[in-house]
């Protein structure tokens, strides 16, 4: 009997995941905008692999066009050494994404488990990862990176990931703790219960699919939030200058290149923030049919 229910599985299992691709791509040719959602994301993709791949290690300087307005040759100007703007936001893209995604995946990894097994288990184990959860909400961020800003100078963007996803899973805990008791009380979940499953099972096979959408969300809200507390921590002059990424050139246009009163190094200055503004529009977009994407109700409709 069990040898001729495993070859009929693998054809279900590909029928499920062809069922599933093609709800998807319903769901986003439903709304263009979720589409220009999806290319602007992938562009920003292709741009932080391939990008600093096609440009010098080190990009060369030019005297003669210092802090130069936006033209033919320089669509946003040049830099105070007279360095393509364009170019130095392409090679900043691939450290500000790659912290971003390191950040994100530890954020949702550490506070999807600790929130689902808290929630699930709830009595001692409830009480005790919930304290610990409470603990590092109470960690203020900006001196902890002030003091390891001393030890690590933050060139490497896995290690700003880490920093940061480390200082940020408690929330998504959270709320995926709520989540979870709201759900564990649901019929299926007392009928797995009832047949005697095992936790890892339940919570793995039951409720993290039924969280799926929520976890997607939050692992895209949280790429945002780590561009936003990077590129600001940069701005603010907290970190070293020892990487190219929109932070630093922000900081430098402001404060080095005086592009609040200079309107030669306005590009300078707008680059950067276009860049942070069109990914966060990307972002936004896609998450707009996470709940179509997930939901099999919405899909078909």
């Amino acid at each position: 009997m069990s040898a001729t229910l495993i070859p009929e599985a693998a054809p279900a299992a590909s029928a499920m995941r062809r069922n599933f691709w093609n709800g998807v791509w319903r769901v986003m040719k439903r709304k263009p905008s979720r589409m220009a959602g999806v290319v602007i994301i992938a562009g920003f993709i292709v741009m932080a692999v391939i990008g600093p791949m096609l440009l010098p290690e080190h990009l060369p300087t030019n005297a003669s066009a210092i802090t130069q307005p936006p033209s033919w040759d320089h669509w946003f100007g040049t830099d105070p050494q007279g360095r393509d703007v364009i170019a130095l936001v392409i090679k900043g893209s691939r450290y500000v994404l790659l912290t971003a995604l390191v950040t994100a995946i530890i954020t949702v990894v550490a506070g999807t488990a600790i929130g689902l097994f808290s929630g699930f288990k709830r009595g001692r184990w409830d009480t005790v990862l919930m304290r610990l959860t409470d603990m590092k909400l109470t960690i203020p961020g900006l001196p902890l990176l002030l003091v390891l800003a001393t030890v690590w100078k933050f060139g490497n963007p896995i290690q700003m990931g880490l920093v940061l996803g480390l200082l940020g899973w408690g929330g998504v805990a959270r709320a995926v703790r709520s989540q979870t008791l709201s759900l564990r009380e649901r019929g299926f979940i007392e009928a797995a219960r009832g047949l005697g499953l095992s936790t890892t099972h339940i919570i793995g096979k039951e409720l993290l699919p039924s969280m799926a959408p929520y976890i997607a969300m939050n692992m895209l809200i949280a790429v945002t939030g780590a561009v936003y507390s990077q590129v600001g921590l940069f701005f603010l002059g907290v970190l070293p200058y020892e990487s190219d990424n929109w932070g630093v050139m922000l900081n430098l246009a402001v404060f080095q290149a005086g592009a609040m009163i200079t309107p030669n190094a306005l590009g300078y200055l707008l680059a950067p923030l276009l860049a942070i503004l069109l990914l966060t529009l990307g972002i936004v977009l896609v998450v707009d049919a996470m709940d179509e994407i997930f939901n099999p109700r919405l899909r078909e409709e």
